[in-house]
């Protein structure tokens, strides 16, 4: 076995490790939800709390909690199935959730631009917000019309993944370039998914004419 597979292996052992503990407690799994949006809450306030003097600092620790927050991200889900609390509130409650978790975020980046004086990252900011809703937003939307739309590539894990990297290596300016690639990719992402609705749409009203 390779030492990626060792690492995923072990990684995988630690995180079932971590859902039967908390199987045990019996804890509601929207509990271990708003946790981890508790959680992101944290991290956007070092977002915030940055300045010229520290921001490196603050953007680092702030890059440590969502690895954090993730942890209940993944687990929330398995403690579910463990104790037989899967239900349909909880995957809608989950679903909001992960949409405040994402928004708290980049407001929190928004405001550490704001409070540089960076206004065009604080437009770019606001403009990678607006589009990871949308993101959402339309694989929703188009679910509730053709059944699927699982197109795209910018999901929520891509976009965490990023905002983790562009934190924790802030030193050398990652941040910024971050920014730019999600306010692109998802863009597409939304524009394939708007794209693939109309084609599938188009088909289905094809069909009930024929």
């Amino acid at each position: 076995m390779s030492w990626t597979g060792t690492f995923g292996q072990g990684c995988g052992f630690l995180l079932q490790k971590i859902v039967n503990g908390l199987a045990l407690t019996r804890i509601s799994p929207n509990v271990l939800t708003f946790v981890g949006l508790l959680i992101n809450t944290a991290a956007a306030i070092l977002f915030g709390l940055g300045n010229s003097g520290n921001y490196v600092r603050m953007f680092f620790f702030a890059g440590l909690v969502i690895i954090g927050a993730g942890i209940f991200d993944m687990v929330d889900g398995r403690v579910a199935r463990l104790t037989h609390q899967v239900t349909i509130f909880g995957a809608y409650f989950d679903s909001v959730i992960d949409r405040y978790s994402d928004v708290v975020l980049f407001f929190g980046l928004l405001v550490f631009y704001a409070r540089g004086n960076r206004f065009f990252y604080v437009v770019l900011a606001a403009f990678v917000m607006v589009t990871s809703l949308m993101v959402s937003y339309t694989r929703a939307r188009a679910e509730a019309l053709i059944g699927t739309c699982k197109v795209g590539f910018m999901e929520r894990p891509e976009r965490v993944v990023l905002i983790i990297l562009g934190a924790l290596f802030e030193r050398w300016g990652v941040m910024a370039p971050v920014l730019w690639v999600l306010a692109v990719l998802s863009t597409i992402t939304v524009i394939h998914r708007i794209t693939y609705t109309y084609q599938r749409t188009k088909r289905m009203a094809a069909a009930h004419e024929a």
